[in-house]
């Protein structure tokens, strides 16, 4: 039997829906769902293991080839870019980008170059220049809110599900960027050298979707 494949799984709600949709597909999972503090877990019938790691981690370890394949969300793939297959949109995790300003704030309005704060600045900053504005990006790790709450931004780039938090801090959505959900990525060597046995797990995951 060939080595397993190994997976690398977003940790946290991504690493969870990866699992019921491994338990729809037939996989037995309770390695993963009694995990206590391991970070490399088998998946027995799939003869596959997983490896739990931060969204940014699964791309690093797919494209230098220590994972055969990965489960990350389309905003880390479009701020982190590489080279890897992107195969299957997931379905879940679903959120979008979007650009937030101060509640009854003209965003648009001024000639002044603006100053946006965000942890994506990547696509933050192509969002800007696709319109043709002139903005300064502020990195910011933590809760991006507070940005424009305490005046160090004009506005904010981040991930909006239900908009809640935006709401509670006096913040609206300006405009809405791009869609984001769950992808299955692979290794480019790995599609080669294991094109059977990928194929046919991701065969079973579009089955079962």
């Amino acid at each position: 039997m060939n080595k397993p494949l190994r997976i690398a799984l977003t940790k946290g709600r991504l690493e969870k829906d990866t699992i019921g949709l491994f338990e729809k597909i037939g996989f037995d999972c309770t390695a993963l769902r009694e995990k206590g503090r391991k970070l490399i877990l088998p998946v027995p019938d799939a003869n596959a293991e997983a490896v739990l790691a931060k969204a940014n981690d699964v791309i690093t370890y797919v494209e230098h080839g220590v994972c055969d394949i990965g489960i990350v969300g389309k905003d880390t793939i479009v701020e982190m870019g590489g080279k890897f297959f992107e195969l299957v949109d997931l379905g879940f995790g679903k959120c979008r980008f979007a650009l937030a300003v101060k509640k009854g704030s003209d965003f648009y309005s001024g000639f002044g170059v603006k100053t946006i704060a965000t942890k994506y600045p990547n696509i933050a900053r192509n969002y800007f220049e696709s319109k043709g504005m002139d903005v300064e990006i502020v990195k910011i790790e933590g809760s991006v809110e507070l940005a424009p709450l305490l005046e160090l931004a004009d506005g904010i780039v981040d991930i909006v599900e239900t908009g809640a938090t935006l709401k509670e801090n006096g913040l609206e959505v300006a405009e809405y960027i791009m869609p984001i959900s769950a992808r299955v990525i692979v290794n480019t060597v790995s599609l080669k050298m294991r094109q059977k046995e990928i194929e046919n797990l991701i065969k079973l995951i579009e089955e079962n979707l």
